[in-house]
């Protein structure tokens, strides 16, 4: 009988057991999809929500402390793996604080994270700047500012910049006028002014949206790296249409980011980078003078090429708005891979290869040895016999992130259009 008895209460612990594994799956669906809808409610991503707003919060909170034995809501989010960055749960404002105490304790907040510069370059933008500049405040990364250098806009972006400069202050939003030699020049001395300091910087172009942890994830990486080794942040992007509907995403890259990618292929776009203020003093030895082929092209090859630390994140954390007066749009359409190819054969990506070799054999002295063997190799496989160029092209060790990207570099050794 005793026996039987134990047999019952052994069934009866493996049914409780079981009951609480449904309960806790059931839980986590509820809680994820709670954040996705609240996300989704707030014009977040809808890929990856990254962060749950107050009202889901408090409900969130409570069925994670009945249903799953305490831990709290940090804990059982965290085991959801839903990508909830869980700073932002002061924003919840459910207790016994005044909201002006809370703003005070939000303020403290942001002032004991990092400084993140945002570096801010307009020309003729004031259909999306507003957008833009917008989703800088929905940052779960609160701690920023804004230098913006107007490159001679003849519309209204001067006016909107300095509508959101009222808004917020100057102290957080500081007008520069751009140097009216281009967005790679305007970009590049914009990071080389003077008085600009931080422990990190973000480059923004004028006509995206960011998605709120598009900071946060870059910070997240930037820190795992010591602060005197440069450092590169760089993501996928989302296409989205002029009327911000979506258009898909950017190229998807496996292959490492390296010195030897960055010489034959960009794959950090600017609108994405969020740099340390390592990498900033590098790029500040660049000659006020050196010819480039675009700005985030040349941060790539300098952080890489010197020793620095290169990280691309397969999350799209940046809405890349595609309109008619993009200056560098999507590039994975086949009328633009056409138009590379005749690009090509043109003398194009000569014509680029020469200029990036030119201004890196200008930094030569603060590439890593290594970089500086790939550099020579590459130059040689671009002269002398076809042998010859197909055996240091070979021995470089470049590459780009496809099979025909690399078969594409093989033909252009061959026929000289390297």
């Amino acid at each position: 009988m005793s026996g039987m008895a134990g047999g019952f209460f052994v069934f009866l612990f493996k049914c409780l057991a079981l009951l609480k594994g449904i309960v806790n799956v059931t839980l986590r669906i509820i809680i994820s999809n709670l954040c996705r809808v609240s996300v989704a409610s707030k014009g977040g991503c809808h890929i990856c929500p990254p962060r749950v707003w107050a009202p889901q919060v408090s409900i969130c909170a409570f069925a994670a402390g009945v249903f799953t034995g305490g831990g709290g809501l940090k804990n059982q989010l965290e085991k959801v793996a839903i990508g909830v960055n869980t700073t932002c749960l002061a924003s919840d404002n459910s207790g016994s604080e005044t909201n002006g105490q809370g703003a005070v304790a939000m303020l403290g907040q942001a002032q004991s994270l990092p400084k993140v510069v945002i570096l801010l370059c307009t020309y003729h933008g004031q259909y999306y700047l507003a957008d833009q500049l917008e989703s800088f405040t929905a940052q779960i990364h609160s701690n920023w500012d804004v230098w913006a250098s107007d490159d001679g806009s003849k519309d209204d972006t001067h006016a909107i910049l300095e509508s959101y400069q009222r808004k917020w202050s100057a102290d957080r939003l500081s007008i520069h006028f751009g140097p009216s030699e281009g967005f790679a020049v305007n970009f590049l001395s914009l990071t080389y002014k003077a008085g600009i300091e931080a422990e990190y910087y973000a480059y923004s172009d004028q006509d995206d949206i960011w998605e709120s942890d598009h900071l946060s994830r870059a910070l997240n990486w930037l820190k795992t790296v010591p602060p005197d080794i440069p450092a590169l942040y760089s993501s996928r992007t989302r296409y989205i249409s002029e009327d911000g509907s979506d258009q898909g995403f950017s190229a998807l890259f496996n292959k490492p980011p390296s010195f030897c990618n960055a010489l034959v292929q960009n794959i950090a776009g600017a609108n994405t980078m969020v740099f340390n203020q390592a990498a900033r003093l590098l790029l500040t030895k660049t000659p006020s003078q050196l010819n480039i082929v675009s700005h985030d092209w040349w941060v790539y090859m300098l952080v890489s090429g010197c020793g620095g630390r290169v990280f691309y994140d397969s999350y799209p954390g940046v809405r890349y708005r595609q309109h008619d007066n993009n200056i560098v749009g999507q590039n994975m359409t086949v009328l633009v891979r056409l138009q590379r190819l005749k690009g090509l054969l043109a003398g194009r990506l000569k014509n680029w290869n020469e200029i990036n070799l030119n201004a890196l054999n200008e930094m030569s002295p603060f590439l890593t040895d290594e970089n500086r063997d790939v550099l020579s190799l590459f130059g040689k496989a671009r002269c002398g016999s076809v042998f010859s160029r197909v055996y240091n092209l070979y021995h470089s060790g470049v590459y780009r992130q496809t099979l025909a990207g690399n078969i594409g570099l093989l033909f252009a050794a061959i026929l000289r259009k390297l």
